[in-house]
């Protein structure tokens, strides 16, 4: 199974309306960057034990860690989670950026240095929400 039918099997298990909200979010991102790398994180470590919820990736940087080491991975992330969504938005520098450009305009939402979370899409300002992973896509490109 390649990377595109794992994301379209994990959003076809979704309960709704999450299934539903995630398919939607899933087509934004894409219609931000609709040739970008996708990536699919089953959430589970080499064991298989799950460790974290499934994430769908969009998009591709260069991760360094404190080691200097780097590894590649993606730049925006979207997982559903029991109390709702999160889209990451991964590298931007400033990690108060996100709240100070996009919080007060979003809506009914949490948002820290490279996280947005909400409980479901009528919470928030979906172009406010396109303008954030527009914004994430862009930074990364220069």
């Amino acid at each position: 199974m390649n990377v595109k039918q794992q994301i379209k099997a994990h959003i076809s298990i979704l309960p709704e309306p999450k299934r539903s909200e995630m398919q939607a979010l899933n087509d934004l991102i894409l219609g931000v960057k609709p040739d970008c790398k996708l990536w699919f994180l089953d959430g589970k470590d080499d064991t298989g034990k799950v460790v974290s919820n499934p994430s769908i990736g969009y998009g591709s940087r260069p991760h360094k860690y404190a080691d200097g080491s780097t590894r590649e991975f993606y730049q925006i992330g979207l997982s559903a989670n029991k109390s709702g969504i999160s889209v990451y938005i991964l590298g931007i520098d400033n990690k108060k950026y996100l709240a100070e450009t996009y919080g007060t305009e979003l809506g009914k939402a949490t948002v820290t240095g490279y996280c947005i979370r909400f409980k479901k899409l009528d919470d928030i300002s979906l172009d406010v929400l396109n303008a954030a992973i527009k914004f994430g896509f862009e930074t990364q490109d220069e």
